[in-house]
């Protein structure tokens, strides 16, 4: 996995699978709790509800339990909530009034990390919510519920990759899943002192390297937003050796030159080094991002329906129509392991190729009778259909290559029956 935790870094991740996916949570709420949010407030907190002074290490370990429940609820509802957005969502994602603004605000947090300015939650604020909850199970799983919104400063970066990406697999049961993952990431260090006695390192100047971590991932997760209306950084990818170790290099150069370990208040001298190192690093993030997005072999589409149907029933072949949109995560995956790979090629020879671009549909009055003409309410969405319009098979989740092949081809025997 790499050293960020950005949006992109997890639609890299997730486009590896469920399991990559959850491991990529799981790591990114641990560093998560490694930040200044939440570090220095681990040994109070496990105080406060009572783990440090239970009768009993189990006692202990049940009451961080419950703590991190607490916060597992609380995540795993945002995630829920994001999910059921789901279109709504992606469409905002496709308007550049909305981009390039959550951009900026990347950004901006990106400089916060760095150290340009504190972004904190008021302190009044803080308090109040560090007094939700007491002693036992009831309140250690009640300051859980607000231990979230402690954090909140420092979850931007792995937050926003995993709600971007749940929003747009619109599956609440996985969203919630997903955000509890991230949670039970935060809790580690909580059972690990309250189950198992031990003590974490001091805090220190290593925490300014994890917000620096932090602060790559924000300037990737802001460029990776801006790429479906960014041209130039639509193109910085290629699949080929010669990219792939060139992002590496750049990675490997960046945090070796200090884009982790230097400050940029220790002079000008280390602020000049570190910036470079900063850029390099985040060059070789995103263009490993871009990389492990971008498919072996391109596909030519056709992009009009009517055009897609007459050349279907010229040639005799069935449509395989693609639905897609810039922000549908699933559908990038989709393009990656399924359309993208060489031993999938030969059977998408016998179909027709049609790819719908649900971006802006709303700005589209063709696209809404195409969706019921094949009857897709989600995204991703395959049809397999004959130039009439009758449906042969649907797809309407991701699913891996072997399955694409098994379905296509099963749609390919009924036509020639």
């Amino acid at each position: 996995m790499p050293a960020t935790a950005s949006a992109g870094d997890f639609a890299a991740a997730a486009s590896r699978g469920t399991l990559h996916a959850f491991a990529f949570a799981l790591t990114a709420g641990f560093l998560t709790s490694l930040t200044p949010c939440v570090y220095p407030m681990i040994p109070i907190t496990i105080s406060v509800f009572g783990a440090r002074g239970a009768s009993s290490r189990g006692r202990a370990f049940l009451l961080a339990t419950a703590y991190v429940a607490g916060i597992a609820v609380m995540f795993g509802t945002l995630g829920t909530t994001f999910a059921l957005l789901g279109k709504a969502f992606g469409t905002f994602l496709a308007n550049p009034f909305v981009v390039v603004p959550l951009a900026l605000f990347f950004f901006a947090m990106a400089a916060s990390m760095f150290g340009a300015f504190d972004l904190t939650l008021p302190a009044s604020l803080h308090g109040r919510l560090s007094q939700v909850g007491g002693r036992g199970f009831a309140g250690a799983f009640l300051m859980g519920l607000v231990g979230g919104l402690i954090a909140a400063p420092c979850t931007g970066p792995p937050l926003a990759g995993i709600l971007a990406y749940v929003a747009t697999t619109r599956d609440a049961g996985h969203g919630f899943l997903l955000l509890a993952t991230y949670a039970a990431g935060i809790g580690v260090p909580f059972w690990a002192i309250a189950g198992f006695s031990m003590q974490l390192p001091k805090s220190g100047p290593w925490m300014n390297a994890v917000k620096s971590v932090f602060g790559i991932a924000l300037v990737v997760a802001g460029l990776y937003y801006l790429r479906p209306i960014v041209p130039a950084l639509a193109r910085f990818t290629a699949r080929n050796n010669t990219f792939l170790i060139g992002t590496l290099v750049a990675l490997g150069a960046g945090l070796a030159l200090g884009a982790v370990h230097l400050s940029f208040s220790a002079g000008a001298r280390q602020a000049t080094r570190k910036a470079v190192a900063v850029a390099l690093s985040v060059a070789g993030s995103f263009g490993f991002v871009s990389y492990l997005l971008t498919p072996e072999i391109r596909i030519e589409w056709l992009h009009s329906e009517p055009a897609a149907v007459a050349a279907a029933r010229a040639q005799g072949k069935p449509l395989l129509v693609d639905f897609m949109a810039d922000w549908c995560l699933p559908c990038q995956e989709m393009d990656v392991k399924v359309f993208g790979r060489a031993d999938v090629a030969p059977t998408l020879d016998d179909f027709v190729l049609l790819r719908i671009d649900l971006s802006r549909e709303n700005e589209d009055e063709t696209l809404a009778p195409i969706k019921a003409k094949y009857h897709v309410e989600t995204l991703p969405a395959v049809r397999i259909a004959t130039p009439d319009g009758h449906v042969l098979a649907e797809i309407n989740h991701l699913v891996g290559w072997q399955e694409f092949l098994g379905t296509a081809r099963a749609a390919r025997g009924a036509t020639r029956e």
